[in-house]
């Protein structure tokens, strides 16, 4: 056993002891070197050791869903570890692992009984230093894990919605759609149909492209967050607007049948064509204007696929028809 008294003199939690105490305690302690990238132990593992830094870097990580490896705290010189594992009797609740050359020097749980067994004033000091240290340490980490949970929340919500307009995106609109068409399936199994239908509303801005040639791309953003703020006062708190590419637009309206969903789109189109934006500009297009095309699960169609194809073609006939208008999907008409 190498004498450690002068290693271990300055790590925190033997601060309050006298150098006597050191000394008492440094003959427990046990060396340990480790390489670089070395897994100290695994998450899960049992643990019956509590870890000091005489000198080099440790991480403790956890898996998160997708498999990948995250950091939540880093251990550096005068610190410690692993005493949770022997107080609560649970299996290491992360894995540690060296980010550079490190000595350490374990205290194992058969130690720090005999400690507090033979030496109470000594292993109280001991405790009560570890207690403060562990408990800003675990609120540090909780502060941590909270502010990457938000952060992924945060990841996710981006990569969801749309930047211009603060609507859902595409990438939404392909991941929600079959479970509200599923969810409009299940309910026609129950004795109140009243949910059972969703439609889908196809919306574009008629002759937006001129805009943008003729005018600006600017101009064009303001008319599409124009338009973004007829949607809002329009739709209802349960539809769900989805931004689709450029000037496209896409309306989900779960509980809502072909009647109801063409009457608010009739106001979103007459509320559009309301817009004064394009007056005193050098443009073929004087009024913006909007076709919408709808279909409803479950009278036009009985899965994600033909709802789609179906909204597409009667958005396609309300501009074969002469464009700012709203149609409603039917198989006479297509």
């Amino acid at each position: 056993m190498m004498d450690n008294a002068v290693d271990i003199k300055n790590v925190e939690i033997f601060s309050d002891l006298s150098p006597e105490e050191v000394k008492k305690i440094a003959a427990r302690l046990h060396l340990l070197e480790l390489n670089k990238d070395t897994v100290l132990f695994h998450e899960g593992d049992d643990g019956q050791e509590l870890f000091i830094v005489s000198s080099g870097k440790l991480a403790a990580s956890v898996k998160t869903k997708d498999g990948t490896d995250l950091d939540i705290v880093e251990f550096e010189a005068g610190n410690f570890f692993g005493e949770m594992s022997i107080f609560e009797q649970e299996p290491r609740s992360a894995t540690c692992y060296t980010k550079s050359a490190s000595v350490l020097q374990s205290l194992h749980e058969s130690d720090l009984h005999a400690l507090i067994e033979n030496e109470p004033v000594l292993a109280m000091k001991i405790m009560l230093r570890m207690l403060s240290i562990t408990k800003n340490r675990l609120d540090n980490t909780g502060s941590f894990l909270t502010e990457m949970v938000q952060w992924g929340e945060a990841a996710r919500k981006r990569s969801i919605t749309d930047d211009l307009t603060g609507f859902f995106n595409r990438r939404y609109l392909d991941e929600a759609l079959p479970s509200l068409v599923q969810a409009a399936r299940d309910s026609l199994k129950t004795a109140d149909h009243g949910g059972k239908y969703l439609s889908i509303c196809m919306l574009d801005l008629d002759h937006f492209r001129q805009i943008n040639e003729q005018i600006s791309h600017a101009v064009g953003d303001e008319v599409i967050q124009k338009a973004v703020g007829v949607l809002n006062e329009v739709l209802l708190p349960d539809d769900i607007p989805v931004r689709y590419g450029g000037d496209e637009f896409v309306i989900l309206m779960p509980g809502t049948g072909p009647d109801d969903a063409a009457y608010r789109a009739d106001g979103v189109r007459r509320g559009i064509g309301a817009l004064d934006l394009l007056k005193g500009y050098d443009c073929s297009i004087k009024r913006v204007t909007t076709s919408i095309g709808i279909a409803c699960f479950p009278d036009h169609a009985k899965d994600v696929g033909h709802l789609k194809e179906s909204a597409d073609k009667a958005l396609y006939r309300a501009k074969e028809e002469g464009r700012d208008r709203v149609v409603v999907y039917s198989r006479e008409g297509q």
